[in-house]
């Protein structure tokens, strides 16, 4: 899925399975956290809060806080895809746990159009909340040894990102069919038909 607010299609994905994962997605092709703006849009996107929700408050300080813990997500995350154990996987460890502890935006319901119960936090939400959220996430998927068998890297060219597989036989070969499977295709077919040329 993508958004469109300042960004453009396949700009902010969320399509890997967990949330933090999706977070992951934000440096590649490029760093996509290089405004508040798009950070605040990320935020919405991914569910972390409800769409409503005001992030004027946000600034600068959560866009180092949250690239600093996207490393330590990646670390761990690619350290758990590995055969080896990487020097600073205790120290990424450690870090996550830390910012685990933090307790997540406080939701209720409140009556909304119609009546129908909706969604919003009790108050603006603080970085270190968000923070808390995308760490427990990272840290039930990989204590979760059903997920953390799911996870794969993408097999298109040049493409780092991690996704969960939940796909009928665990054979899902990409981040996304339409971005990575779509230019594998289409690969294939010139080099077919550069073959047929020959």
């Amino acid at each position: 899925m993508a958004l469109g607010t300042a960004t453009d299609a396949y700009e902010l994905r969320f399509d890997a399975g967990r949330i933090c994962l999706d977070l992951l997605a934000t440096t590649h092709p490029e760093e996509r956290f290089d405004s508040v703006e798009v950070l605040r849009a990320w935020i919405i996107g991914a569910g972390l809060v409800p769409p409503d929700t005001p992030l004027a408050h946000a600034d600068a300080s959560w866009l180092v806080a949250f690239r600093e813990l996207r490393g330590r997500i990646g670390q761990l995350v690619r350290g758990s895809l590995s055969t080896e154990l990487w020097p600073s996987y205790d120290i990424a460890l450690a870090r996550v746990n830390d910012v685990a502890r933090a307790a997540p935006p406080a939701p209720r319901a409140v009556r909304g159009e119609g009546g129908v119960l909706v969604r919003e936090l009790d108050h603006p939400p603080e970085c270190a909340a968000l923070l808390g959220a995308l760490a427990r996430d990272v840290v039930e998927l990989l204590t979760d040894p059903l997920a953390r068998a799911g996870l794969r890297e993408c097999e298109g060219d040049n493409c780092p990102i991690v996704y969960v597989d939940t796909s009928r036989g665990r054979r899902r070969r990409w981040c996304s069919s339409e971005v990575c499977g779509n230019r594998e295709r289409v690969a294939r077919h010139r080099r077919r038909a550069a073959l047929a040329r020959a």
